[in-house]
C-alpha cells in the first residue's frame, strides 16, 4: 500500500514513515524539502499519485496568529482537494489534545480550522489528538524563562514519547477510518513546572522553575483538564522518568 506523509521529515514524520516501511508499504515522506509543498501545491499530484493513505504531520512555520491560521486553513485545502482528485481513502491528521477547549490561542483556533476542513471534506478520515510531546519540555521551559528563573503554570499535562507517538500514527495508518477522533497521552499526569524541574535537573540546567496558577501556557491560561486526555485515551508506553534517564545518559555520554 502506498502512504504519504506529509512532514515526512520532521521528528514524528521520520520516525513513522521508518516503522511503515519495515512493514513493508511503499512510504513517501514528503516535505519542502523533497519538493512537495502544500501551501504552494507543488509536487502534490505526483505524490498522491496511487496513494491509498495520506498522513498530515505538518506544522506551521510561524507561531503568529494570522500566520498559524493561514498555514492549516491553506494547507488543508490544498491537501485535501489533491487527494480527492488521487482517490486517496484515508487521511491521517495529529493534531492537540485541548484543542476545542483552548480557543484562546491562535494556535488551538489553526487547529481547530483544520479539522473542520477534514470533517468537512468527504475523504475517510481519522484525527488524531496528543498531548505534548517529551521532546518539547525544553521549549516548554524557555517560554516562561526570565533570567535565571522560570515560571509556569501549576497546572496537570500529560506528556507523551515521540515513538509511542510514531507507534500510534503507525497503526491508526493501517487500520479503517474512524471518522471521529482517538486521542493519545503519556502514562503521567504531572505538574508542568514539577516535569520541567525534573528535566532541568536531569541536563545540569540549574535554573528555577517556580509553579504559578496564574503563569501562561504560551500566551493562555490553562488549568488541571486543559491538557490531559479523557478517557478511552491509548496510553503511551514510555514513562516520564524513563525518558529522563535516558536523557541523564545522554548528557553523560
Amino acid at each position: 500500500m502506498k502512504i504519504v506523509v506529509i512532514g515526512g521529515t520532521g521528528l514524528i514524520g521520520s520516525k513513522t514513515v521508518e516503522r511503515l516501511r519495515k512493514k513493508g508499504h511503499e512510504v513517501l515522506a514528503a516535505s519542502p524539502n523533497t519538493g512537495v509543498n502544500t501551501i504552494t501545491g507543488e509536487g502534490l499530484k505526483d505524490a498522491l499519485s496511487g496513494a491509498s493513505v495520506v498522513i498530515d504531520l505538518a506544522n506551521s512555520p510561524s507561531f503568529e496568529e494570522k500566520a498559524v491560521l493561514d498555514f492549516f486553513e491553506t494547507s488543508g485545502r490544498n491537501l485535501l482537494a489533491a487527494e480527492a482528485e488521487a482517490g486517496v481513502k484515508h487521511h491521517i491528521a495529529l493534531s492537540i489534545v485541548g484543542t476545542e477547549r483552548l480557543q484562546g490561542s491562535g494556535y488551538f483556533r489553526g487547529k481547530a480550522a483544520q479539522e473542520k476542513l477534514i470533517r468537512s471534506s468527504k475523504i475517510p478520515y481519522s484525527i488524531v489528538h496528543s498531548t505534548q510531546f517529551f521532546d518539547f519540555t525544553g521549549a516548554i521551559a524557555n517560554s516562561g524563562a526570565s533570567g535565571d528563573t522560570i515560571r509556569l503554570p501549576s497546572a496537570y499535562y500529560q506528556p507523551i514519547y515521540s515513538d509511542d507517538v510514531a507507534d500510534a500514527m503507525t497503526d491508526v495508518a493501517l487500520g479503517a477510518p474512524l471518522n471521529g477522533i482517538v486521542e493519545i497521552a503519556g502514562a503521567d499526569k504531572i505538574r508542568m513546572f514539577e516535569a520541567v524541574a525534573r528535566y532541568l535537573k536531569q541536563t545540569g540546567d540549574p535554573r528555577e522553575v517556580i509553579g504559578d496558577k496564574e503563569a501562561l501556557y504560551f500566551g493562555i491560561t490553562i488549568d488541571d483538564g486543559s491538557l490531559v486526555a479523557g478517557p478511552g485515551a491509548r496510553i503511551g508506553a514510555t514513562r516520564f522518568e524513563d525518558w529522563l534517564s535516558r536523557q541523564a545518559a545522554k548528557q553523560a555520554a
